[in-house]
């Protein structure tokens, strides 16, 4: 085996397209809460740091969900399901980058980073991967405490404390990960009934599911308001998210009579991953723009 292949494979644990979204929002978040005054090595350490600890949050993940993974058509190749990666292997790669990770935040950022890693890390893998996940379709709200922690540890890095813009970009992040999760679960609900997974549903049926993707998505327009809503960021911002984020319930509330639920889902789906995109170019940009 090539080392270019063995690289791939160890690469590929830790879930490079989660790993990128997550190092994105960790950067915006910084960026905003430096308000055009960006202290260059704090920025790369901090990005560094973070996007190490959610890379073995990643492994670790993949090492533990290999019983369910092997059920799904999306994860069954991967590459500890297939056996082309040790199990033990992987934890100590996934350790080491965590370690790294941990150490380089603790050295060049502050305490309030560490911590938001270290509970990122936790939340993501025993609470959310090992426990919640497995045991209630409530298990989402609890992975998107971790799926939010990027943007809260890039703000806080850069701001040296937690204030309302932190709380703000935290609640962001969180709330768009439920519609956004919600309408996968739409899409492969065949797939999670298949492992067991107790998603909404699976539990609960597409049609609460519909109703719980407004919801929620009601709830993340407004919270992306509340950036200029408290000074945090300025016109353009506002026009932008306010357009988008109605396109999107717009959307939503398409579903509740939607024909073919899969193709609605893979839409909410696509329009998120736009919307997390903008969002984090806006608030990254916004100290230069109205």
């Amino acid at each position: 085996m090539s080392k270019e292949s063995v690289f791939k494979r160890y690469y590929s644990l830790t879930k490079p397209g989660v790993l990128y979204g997550n190092a994105l929002t960790a950067a915006s978040g910084f960026l905003l809460a430096s308000r055009g005054d960006i202290n260059l090595w704090l920025f790369v350490s901090a990005l560094m740091g973070t996007t190490l600890v959610i890379a073995s949050a990643c492994v670790i993940n993949n090492y533990l969900d290999q019983d369910i993974d092997k059920l799904m058509a999306r994860t069954k190749k991967r590459a500890l399901v297939e056996g082309s990666v040790k199990g033990s292997n992987a934890v100590i790669f996934g350790t080491s980058l965590g370690v790294i990770g941990i150490l380089i935040l603790y050295i060049y950022t502050n305490l309030l980073v560490v911590g938001i890693g270290i509970i990122g890390f936790v939340d993501y893998v025993v609470l959310y991967g090992m426990l919640s996940k497995r045991l209630s379709y409530h298990g989402t709200l609890v992975g998107s405490v971790s799926g939010a922690a990027p943007i809260l540890a890039g703000y806080v890095a850069a701001a040296g404390a937690l204030d309302a813009g932190a709380v703000i970009v935290f609640a962001v992040l969180f709330l768009w990960q439920m519609p956004e999760f919600y309408s996968i679960a739409v899409y492969r609900r065949n797939e999670y009934r298949a492992a067991n997974i107790p998603v909404i549903t699976v539990v609960k049926g597409i049609e609460h599911t519909k109703k719980q993707i407004i919801a929620y998505t009601i709830a993340f327009v407004a919270a992306t308001l509340a950036l200029p809503a408290f000074g945090y960021a300025g016109y353009s911002y506002w026009v932008v998210m306010t357009l988008l984020g109605a396109y999107w319930l717009n959307h939503g509330i398409k579903g509740l009579k939607a024909t073919d639920n899969n193709a609605w889902a893979r839409k909410m789906f696509k329009i998120s991953l736009i919307i997390l995109l903008v969002f984090s170019v806006m608030i990254s940009i916004d100290a230069w723009i109205p």
